[in-house]
Parts: structure tokens; sequence; C-alpha cells
């Protein structure tokens, strides 16, 4: 059976210095890069904001954290789709940094977001990976049933800490409705 590294002293990445990798998806509240973004400052280091495609597939991994993707089903390729989200994006993200000292990148990134929050991660050598809690109302429910969340799938994979942002939360003096 193969040994998986544990976390360990030795495998702490200094905060001084060091790089942020943040995960970002279309819609996601500001509050998140923004936390990202204030923390890389306080650090001295970089933001790389990632946004993981689920619907397409890494082909190659490259040292710099980039990727070569193609579409999960070949016969439903549009390049053009993927290349206006990631315009989209980074014209979100320039928006919302303008006048931030912080330098910044933005990597896309395809497959699972555990996965590809952890291999650029690793590439950059950050030395803290935030994620935003799940998306609020039924689908946030759904799709964190179906497929995990992400900040807990980062936690139980990897070494690197990791840094969840509330982005909705629950006033605990009104009964909770249960749907």
């Amino acid at each position: 059976m193969r040994q998986v590294p544990q976390p360990h002293p030795s495998r702490i990445t200094p905060f001084a210095g060091s790089d942020v990798v943040v995960g970002v998806t279309p819609d996601q509240p500001e509050v998140v890069v923004l936390t990202a973004a204030s923390l890389a400052q306080a650090q001295g280091g970089a933001l790389y904001c990632a946004y993981v495609d689920p619907a397409r597939v890494v082909e190659h991994e490259f040292p710099d954290g980039t990727v070569r993707h193609s579409d999960l089903n070949p016969d439903l390729a549009d390049e053009d789709q993927w290349r206006a989200r990631e315009a989209d994006l980074t014209a979100a993200i320039r928006d919302l940094l303008a006048g931030s000292p912080v330098p910044w990148r933005f990597r896309y990134l395809a497959g699972r977001p555990d996965r590809a929050l952890t291999h650029l991660a690793r590439a950059v050598d950050a030395a803290v990976i935030v994620v935003g809690t799940r998306r609020p109302g039924a689908s946030g429910r759904w799709h964190e049933l179906l497929e995990g969340a992400v900040g807990t799938h980062l936690a139980h994979h990897q070494h690197r800490p990791v840094l969840v942002v509330p982005t909705a939360v629950v006033d605990w003096k009104t009964p909770l409705e249960w749907h």
C-alpha cells in the first residue's frame, strides 16, 4: 500500500512572503476574493484566482500551475464558451481588485475542484487555499450532497491550511426551516 505524505511541521509553507490560491466561481460573493486578497497582502505574496471547470478534463499539468485541458465530451466541445467564461471571470476579478496593491493571476483549471486547487497550490507553493462556503439555497445543498464540500475535500486530501470564507450565515435567533 502506498504511503500518503501526512501533515508535518517540515511540510509547512511559511506564510510570510507566500502566495494564496483562491477558488472562484461565476456569481460568487465578492467577500471570498477580497478576503483572499487581504490575506495575500498581509503575507506579502501574490494571489492566484482559480476557476475549475468540471466539464473539462486535464490533458497536461504544467509546473507553473496552468493546465492544458479539453472538453469532457469532444463532440460537444465549444472552445468559445470556455474562453468567454475565462474572459468574464478575469474582467470581474480585475474590476474587483482595481486599486489593490496585490499582484494577482488568473488560472482556468479543469476537473475536480479539490484536485485542481491542490495542484495549483503545490505548483506555486502557496501557504493557504481559500474557498467560499457552498452556494445558498436548495441547489447548493443538492450540489454539496452529490459532490461534497470543496473545503472539506481540500482539508482531508492535502496538507495546506484551508480558509473557508462564509458567504451566507444563519440567524441563530430564527428557527431553521427544513425543506
